[in-house]
């Protein structure tokens, strides 16, 4: 289904931080009420961080359906086409390659410290939590959070810059910034920004939310594996090799892809 003009300013992104809040904090009264009601703290619980996380993520998608989309008598939709096989052998490797950047990038960011080790420590806490309830977690990481962040991020406030004559570069860095910025926590940050990159130009170029989707369910996928069944945080450590060494890896494997995906001409796209 072709998706509709519809166009973010500055008014818009007010409307979507509002909402965002307003989802978090009226699930996190539910969460103390049923508490308070149940006599024990189910803020905890694999089922509520569902809850809460869809609550965040939803909201904000609703307050732009119903205070800027229906106002004007339309419906909010998106493109989810499939696409040519050979942009699928372009786009995976090509997001494992950023995965590689990132990974790195990551590193680069202390975790200790009075200010960073306090902030990592209850990061490091709130993913052993979550890592306990294993189906929770893999509902939420590689179902949930791709369909809900890609229609908020690429769907809602990247394509709408775009509509509304912002540069498509500058579109997917803004976007990408503040799929950063939701995660709260530099680590995140640093990682989602990057992916956000790539997720964007992904969704620019084919106009297909599915591909940003499947993208994003793919590095969830690997990030929820080595959180559940490794040991380790980062592929260099997975894998055993010089972080610089992964670094090199990521670029290359990154970069050849890149080049045939959005430099070399090729009819796969539709403007």
């Amino acid at each position: 289904m072709e998706e509709q003009n519809y166009k973010v300013d500055f008014f818009v992104g007010i409307l979507l931080v509002v909402g965002l809040f307003i989802g978090q904090s009226v699930a996190y009264a539910i969460g103390l009420g049923l508490s308070s009601l149940l006599g024990k703290d189910v803020t905890d619980t694999g089922i509520f961080n569902i809850f809460m996380y869809m609550a965040t993520m939803v909201v904000p998608i609703l307050f732009f359906d119903f205070f800027i989309v229906r106002k004007d008598g339309r419906k909010l939709n998106f493109d989810f086409s499939t696409k040519p096989f050979r942009v699928y052998l372009l786009i995976f490797p090509m997001m494992f390659g950023m995965m590689l950047v990132a990974d790195y990038t990551t590193q680069l960011i202390p975790t200790t410290g009075d200010l960073l080790g306090e902030i990592y420590k209850m990061y490091s806490e709130q993913f052993e939590k979550l890592a306990e309830d294993p189906v929770s977690l893999l509902i939420m990481t590689v179902i949930l959070a791709p369909i809900l962040e890609e229609i908020l991020f690429r769907g809602i406030i990247m394509k709408g810059m775009v509509n509304n004559n912002v540069k498509p570069v500058t579109a997917i860095v803004i976007s990408a910034f503040i799929f950063g910025l939701v995660h709260f926590n530099p680590w995140q940050f640093a990682g989602a920004f990057l992916l956000g990159l790539v997720l964007g130009l992904v969704y620019y170029k084919t106009k297909s939310l599915l591909m940003s989707i499947l993208l994003h369910a793919f590095n969830n996928l690997v990030s929820a594996m080595m959180m559940l069944y490794s040991d380790s945080e980062t592929f260099s450590d997975l894998t055993h090799l010089n972080k610089e060494l992964v670094l090199v890896m990521g670029i290359v494997i990154f970069a050849v892809p890149f080049y045939f995906f959005a430099i070399h001409k090729n009819i796969i796209y539709k403007d």
